[in-house]
C-alpha cells in the first residue's frame, strides 16, 4: 500500500506520518529529508523535481518488495499526484491519497512560525513563503483531514480506518 500525505507546509503532515508509521511497520519517505540530502551533496540550492523523482523510485522499489510506504510531501501539483498514482499502478499496489489542511489560518501561521527544523541545515519556509507556495486544487478522490480539528493521533486513526475500509472493499 502506498499512502501519500500531501498539503502545504505547517499543516501537520510530518506529525501525522510519524504517528502512522509508529503504529504500523512501513517505509517512511519524507521529501524534505531527500531534498536536504540532495542539497548537501551537490551544488544545488533548488532541487526542483529531483527530490520527488528520487522518492518515486524509492517508493517503487519498496512497494515491489511488498512494503507499505508512507510519503510525507507537499504534493502540490496534479503532475506529482499523477506520478504517485503511476508508482502505485506500476507495482500493483493500493493507493491512499490524503490531503492534510489546516482550516484555521491563525493556527496554521502559528505552526509555521513556531516550527524548529528537525533536519540538519534545513531552512523552513516563512509564513509568506507558505502563502505564495504553488498548490493546485485537487481534482481527484482523496481523504481530506483538517488538522485544525483533529490531532495527529486522531488523523492517523482516520487514515487507518480508511485503509481498513479499502481492504474490505468498501
Amino acid at each position: 500500500m502506498l499512502i501519500v500525505l500531501g498539503g502545504l507546509p505547517g499543516t501537520g503532515k510530518t506529525a501525522i506520518a510519524r504517528e502512522l508509521v509508529g503504529r504500523s511497520p512501513s517505509v517512511y519517505l519524507r521529501i524534505d529529508s531527500i531534498e536536504q540530502a540532495l542539497i548537501k551533496v551537490s551544488v544545488l540550492e533548488e532541487v526542483g523535481p529531483a527530490g520527488y523523482i528520487v522518492a518515486y523510485e524509492l517508493a517503487r522499489s519498496n512497494l515491489a518488495l511488498g512494503m507499505t510506504v508512507v510519503v510525507d510531501c507537499v504534493n502540490p501539483l496534479s503532475i506529482t499526484r499523477e506520478a504517485w498514482r503511476a508508482v502505485a499502478t506500476s507495482t500493483s499496489s493500493g493507493l491512499l491519497e490524503v490531503e492534510i489542511m489546516c482550516s484555521d489560518p491563525t493556527e496554521h501561521r502559528r505552526r509555521v512560525e513556531s516550527r524548529k527544523a528537525d533536519i540538519p541545515e534545513h531552512t523552513l519556509p516563512t509564513w509568506e513563503a507558505v502563502l505564495r507556495h504553488e498548490y493546485e486544487a485537487w481534482t481527484t478522490p482523496r481523504l481530506v483531514i483538517d488538522s485544525a480539528l483533529v490531532s495527529a493521533s486522531e488523523a492517523a486513526n482516520l487514515i487507518l480506518e480508511r485503509l481498513r475500509s479499502l481492504a474490505a472493499g468498501e
